[in-house]
């Protein structure tokens, strides 16, 4: 817990979309004192920099490399054992007021597992992600998610269950303490394709061997999108967030040996 509060209150501070809104509101303030051109070049600084990142490639750029990583497996490949998604896909508080569920950002973790399921009719299907109010532990995201497993028709005796995790690295080490994975079972591993190397790394250095299953693109993949402006700087924003969130988990994850390589690659 403590080192999910830490991590929370670190990426509040560095993240690009709040990082923007901590120095434009310091350089506002020092408009009113005797350092006033300080301030101003503060907000000149900012406002350049929000242009570049928003309507410029640097977000595409850098999270080009963390989807490219991993290839999506292929149709036809051989039935899994079960198949392993990755918290992080619901809006849970709103999904347990309002009793409609809301998906994420990261929501095509949900529907690309549930689409692999039936699929698969006889793959264990599990889901790992927890809350850190352990007070609402019935309402936490791993039920959210067995009851829109069990609406789309998924029998609720193939759901599994793992309501403990807060990070990536208790995914692994919690989902290989649960599951006993034995040696020439395939699992799937669903995630984000930015989050794939992380992830994989992560779930090897537990010793449990998955094959990735990138969901949630922020890019087309496309050499055009390198040069193009958008039109929506929050996008762009919101891409550049997502991109350094990753690299700074994986130099984080190396530094504190969560995982066996600064960069996870795809095996020989």
């Amino acid at each position: 817990m403590f080192y999910h509060t830490v991590s929370a209150l670190f990426w509040l501070l560095v993240a690009p979309s709040a990082l923007f809104v901590f120095l434009a509101a310091i350089g506002v303030a020092v408009l009113f004192t005797r350092f006033w051109r300080i301030g101003r070049n503060v907000l000149f600084a900012v406002a350049a920099a929000y242009v570049l990142c928003g309507f410029g490639p640097l977000g595409t750029l850098l999270i080009r490399p963390l989807e490219d990583r991993f290839p999506k497996p292929p149709e036809n490949m051989a039935a899994p054992y079960g198949i392993v998604v990755l918290g992080g896909a619901f809006i849970a508080e709103i999904t347990n007021e309002r009793g409609v569920t809301t998906l994420a950002e990261e929501g095509g973790r949900m529907t690309e597992s549930a689409m692999l399921a039936l699929r698969y009719p006889d793959a264990r299907l599990v889901y790992s992600g927890g809350s850190s109010d352990a007070q609402a532990e019935d309402r936490n995201e791993a039920h959210v998610a067995r009851r829109f497993f069990v609406r789309l028709g998924i029998p609720a005796e193939r759901i599994v269950l793992e309501n403990r995790s807060l990070n990536t690295g208790e995914n692994a080490r919690f989902s290989g303490a649960l599951l006993e994975p034995k040696p020439g079972q395939r699992w799937l591993l669903v995630t984000s394709a930015a989050h794939v190397p992380r992830a994989v790394g992560a779930f090897r250095h537990a010793g449990f061997d998955v094959v990735p299953y990138p969901t949630d693109y922020l890019t087309t993949g496309n050499a055009a999108e390198l040069w193009t402006l958008r039109t929506r700087p929050s996008r762009g924003i919101a891409i550049l967030d997502s991109a350094l969130h990753e690299w700074i988990g994986l130099a984080v994850y190396r530094l504190m040996g969560s995982t066996d390589a600064l960069f996870p690659a795809p095996n020989a």
